[in-house]
């Protein structure tokens, strides 16, 4: 029976003081304070450092008064230990924490004011273009 007590206290031990996985990303902009959306969820003006879940694609928005709005993809990739079977030993087993690190770096276009010019031209183009299509 001791040792069966014994045996249960140490595996709640280790249950307690086995290590996890933190996962942060960083996201950072040229020039900062730019509004940042991942997956159509807005995280913070930048830069930014938000805990994330789930390694794959992310949709990227990022948008500053005066600045073109950026609109993209990016991969965000899993490392080696988080692939099976080397997942569970550093998620449960690992003996402190890992802590996985990923950081972003979006440089902004300033915003090209329109011509009026050209917005006049563009508009009789495509007036030109739509007339033409007509019967």
């Amino acid at each position: 029976m001791k040792m069966l007590l014994t045996f249960g206290l140490f595996i709640a031990t280790a249950a307690i003081a086995t290590g996890c996985v933190e996962r942060k990303l960083k996201v950072n902009t040229s020039p900062q304070g730019a509004m940042v959306s991942l997956n159509d969820e807005q995280i913070g003006l930048s830069p930014v450092t938000m805990t994330f879940q789930w390694y794959g694609d992310y949709a990227v928005r990022i948008s500053k008064q005066g600045y073109q709005t950026l609109s993209t993809h990016r991969p965000l990739k899993a490392p080696w230990y988080d692939a099976f079977p080397f997942d569970f030993l550093a998620q449960v087993l690992w003996p402190g924490r890992i802590v996985d690190s990923t950081e972003w770096t979006f440089e902004l276009q300033p915003q090209q004011p329109i011509m009026r010019d050209d917005l006049i031209r563009r508009s009789q183009a495509l007036q030109e273009e739509l007339g033409s299509d007509q019967p």
